[in-house]
C-alpha cells in the first residue's frame, strides 16, 4: 500500500521504535511507516488502518506493538475475531493486561457477553490502572446491556469516578454511558442530568452528549437554509411542537 511522502517513519512513539530496533534497519523504517499509517487512518478510515496494519504484520508478526496495532485496527474495523487474537498474540509477548478491557469488548462484539462479564470478575483487573478499571467497567456495564439487564448495567456504572466531581479523560464517557443505560431504562429526567453532567465533562468533544441533550429537550437542529437566509446565512435551531 503506498505511504504518503510525508510519512518518515520517525513520528511513532519512542518505546514502539524502540521494539523496532530489533529488526534491520530498512525493514524497520517500513514497518515504522506504516504503523504511522494505521494510526492516522484508525478513527477516519478503519478499512485503510487495517490494510497498513496487515502490512506491517506481514512484515514484523513478532512484534508487540505490530500485534496491537492490528488489534486495534481489526477492532476498529469491526472484526472481533481477529482483533481477539492479535490482542491475545500481543499479551502473551509483553505480558501486559493493559488491553484486558477491549479484550473483554472483543467478545461483547462476537456476541459472547457472558464471557465478557467473566474476564470483568477475573483477578486481572486488579492489575488495571484507574484508567483500565473505568474501561472495564463501561465493558462489563454494555455486557449487561447485550443481555437485557438494563437495571444491572446502571448499578455497574455506580461507582466512585461517576459521583466524582473531578473530571478525569473518562469523565465524560462513564456519564454518558449511565445517562444512556438511565434513558433505556424509562429513566429520562435522570438521563437528562446526567448527559448534561457528560457535556460539562466533554472537552475534546469524544460523546455525542450535547446532541443526546438536545435531542431530550426538543430542540431539532436545521442544517438546510431557511427561506429567508441569504449564502451567508446560519443554520438555525427550533423547538419541536
Amino acid at each position: 500500500m503506498p505511504i504518503p511522502e510525508d510519512v518518515t517513519g520517525e513520528e511513532i512513539d519512542k518505546d514502539v521504535r524502540q521494539e523496532l530496533q530489533s529488526l534491520p534497519k530498512t525493514l524497520a523504517d517500513d514497518v515504522a511507516k506504516n504503523l504511522v499509517m494505521v494510526a492516522r487512518l484508525l478513527d477516519e478510515d478503519p478499512d485503510g488502518a487495517y490494510g497498513y496494519s496487515r502490512v506491517a504484520l506481514r512484515l514484523a508478526s513478532r512484534v508487540a506493538a505490530v500485534r496491537e496495532a492490528a488489534g486495534f485496527a481489526s477492532y476498529a474495523s469491526q472484526k472481533y475475531g481477529e482483533a481477539l487474537a492479535e490482542f491475545r498474540a500481543a499479551k502473551r509477548m509483553t505480558g501486559n493486561i493493559d488491553l484486558w478491557p477491549v479484550m473483554a469488548d472483543c467478545e461483547r462484539g462476537l456476541g459472547r457477553p457472558e464471557k465478557a462479564l467473566d474476564m470483568a470478575g477475573a483477578p486481572e483487573v486488579h492489575k488495571l490502572d484507574k484508567a483500565g478499571q473505568v474501561e472495564m467497567r463501561l465493558v462489563a456495564a454494555g455486557a449487561r446491556r447485550d443481555m437485557g439487564q438494563l437495571d444491572a448495567a446502571i448499578v455497574t456504572l455506580q461507582s466512585s469516578e461517576l459521583a466524582s466531581n473531578s473530571v478525569q479523560p473518562w469523565t465524560a464517557r462513564l456519564r454518558y454511558a449511565y445517562a444512556d443505560a438511565l434513558l433505556a431504562a424509562g429513566r429520562e429526567d435522570e438521563a437528562r442530568e446526567w448527559f448534561a453532567k457528560a457535556v460539562e465533562a466533554d472537552r475534546d468533544g469524544s460523546t455525542d452528549a450535547s446532541d443526546r441533550l438536545a435531542e431530550l429537550d426538543g430542540v431539532e437542529f436545521m442544517d438546510a437554509l431557511g427561506e429567508d437566509e441569504g449564502e451567508g446565512g446560519e443554520a438555525s435551531a427550533e423547538e419541536k411542537d
